[in-house]
């Protein structure tokens, strides 16, 4: 049995990654779709984001509808179509219509195995015996890597292989097929249940109410993906003069450097979570406010090397606060809304993806707006962020299982009344 749910959150890690590969794979050609083809730089970072428009709805609609069928009927579907949208993309290297169709089945893919793979992995962990932060660390590794080696491999075969715009997503194709295979054999850890609700309330998410959700979770989730927005998409766009020779490679690299940072930043982080406190956010913002400055002094000077510290730091900003917030998540959320609450966070999070648009729109705009400006703002923001988290937390909130037991105790109060009825 131990070896079978060994190789069931193996699988569903194996998925993730697929996912997650699928995800970023785009990212470090954007230099070369800004530079091969006709379409136009804000264009090509909208296109970035697109793919928000599939994760957000596979996160809030996959993740409830996972704690109410099964982790199994909603998780197998991803790697397929990651697969689908990587062809799309491959198909599509000059049409704006193929790739937005492409990003978006790749945010899908995504976005299920962030919400209900993430949920799987951490039930199979538990049930195999292992600590109560394994399943988080698991699944943000899993994701971590597909997001690293994706883009890096992208990066490599853009740069020198033939066939820059296809070579690396017809591998991704490859391996999503690996991944369903996989998947197939992995057990379920979440029976289907019948909660007595009706689809629209198991929709509502209501442990995504708890104060700290809002005040220690919601803070830091943005910068997720923000930190690494700005670490691989926005970092390579002002080096471009810096490495022409080598842009796509460049782009690769900084992907490859903030991602390995926050991969090996995360085993750090859970060591440093303490239930209660919000140190690990902290942490997180205090990262990325120190990425950001060190990316105004790379911008100002124009100096490759400040350029790639920058991403290193932004990336352990990333690998801080996604694991802080997992940890906080699953502390917070109920046994019957895990995968809704982390739809939840994983859909703030990706707010982060619209800055490298919002900084392309805004300095074009705006002309006497530069990095500088920017960046600074940013700063401002985490700061700030820190202090809402600081503060919330000591404003004697509830503690994470204090509301669940009291809306348990509410929900056996309307049933009980509802039979006596």
């Amino acid at each position: 049995m131990t070896t079978l749910r060994n190789a069931g959150w193996l699988a569903v890690c194996l998925a993730v990654f697929a996912a997650a590969w699928g995800g970023n794979e785009f990212t470090p050609l954007l230099v070369m779709y800004r530079t091969t083809t006709d379409i136009a730089p804000v264009v090509v970072d909208v296109l970035l984001f697109t793919y928000v428009l599939g994760i957000v709805p596979a996160l809030l609609i996959g993740g409830p509808l996972s704690d109410r069928y099964g982790r199994r009927p909603l998780m197998l579907p991803a790697p397929v179509v990651a697969a689908v949208g990587s062809a799309l993309l491959a198909a599509g290297a000059d049409s704006v219509p193929l790739l937005v169709t492409g990003r978006i089945a790749s945010g899908v893919a995504l976005g299920l195995a962030m919400a209900v793979g993430g949920s799987w992995i951490k039930e199979l962990s538990d049930a195999d015996g292992a600590s109560v932060t394994a399943g988080a660390r698991r699944a943000a590794l899993s994701l971590t890597a597909g997001f690293g080696v994706g883009a890096g491999v992208a990066a490599i075969l853009a740069q020198w292989a033939p066939w820059p715009g296809q070579l690396s997503y017809l591998i991704n194709i490859v391996l999503s097929g690996i991944a369903f295979a996989a998947l197939l054999r992995a057990p379920e850890s979440h029976a289907p249940r019948d909660t007595g609700r009706t689809l629209g309330e198991d929709l509502r998410i209501r442990s995504a109410r708890h104060p700290r959700f809002w005040l220690l979770v919601a803070p830091v989730a943005p910068w997720v993906f923000g930190a690494c927005a700005v670490a691989y998409a926005v970092i390579p766009t002002f080096m471009t003069d810096e490495t022409s020779n080598w842009a796509i490679a460049f782009a690769g690299l900084c992907c490859v450097v903030g991602l390995a940072a926050g991969f090996l930043i995360q085993t750090v982080g859970k060591r440093l979570d303490k239930p209660g406190s919000p140190r690990t956010g902290v942490i997180a913002l205090l990262f990325v406010a120190v990425g950001l400055v060190s990316a105004i002094v790379a911008a100002a000077n124009h100096a490759v090397a400040m350029a790639l510290v920058s991403a290193a730091i932004l990336g352990c900003g990333y690998g801080m606060a996604l694991i802080s917030g997992l940890l906080e998540v699953q502390r917070i959320a109920r046994p019957d809304e895990l995968a809704g609450l982390t739809a939840v966070f994983y859909g703030l999070t990706y707010l982060g993806f619209a800055s490298p648009a919002v900084i392309a729109a805004v300095m074009e705009r705006f002309e006497f707006i530069g990095y500088g400006e920017i960046f600074g703002f940013g700063v401002a923001m985490a700061l700030l962020a820190v202090v809402v988290m600081v503060i919330g937390n000591r404003t004697g909130m509830a503690g994470p299982h204090t509301m669940r037991s009291q809306v348990t105790d509410v929900e056996l109060t309307h049933e009980e009344s509802a039979s006596s009825r």
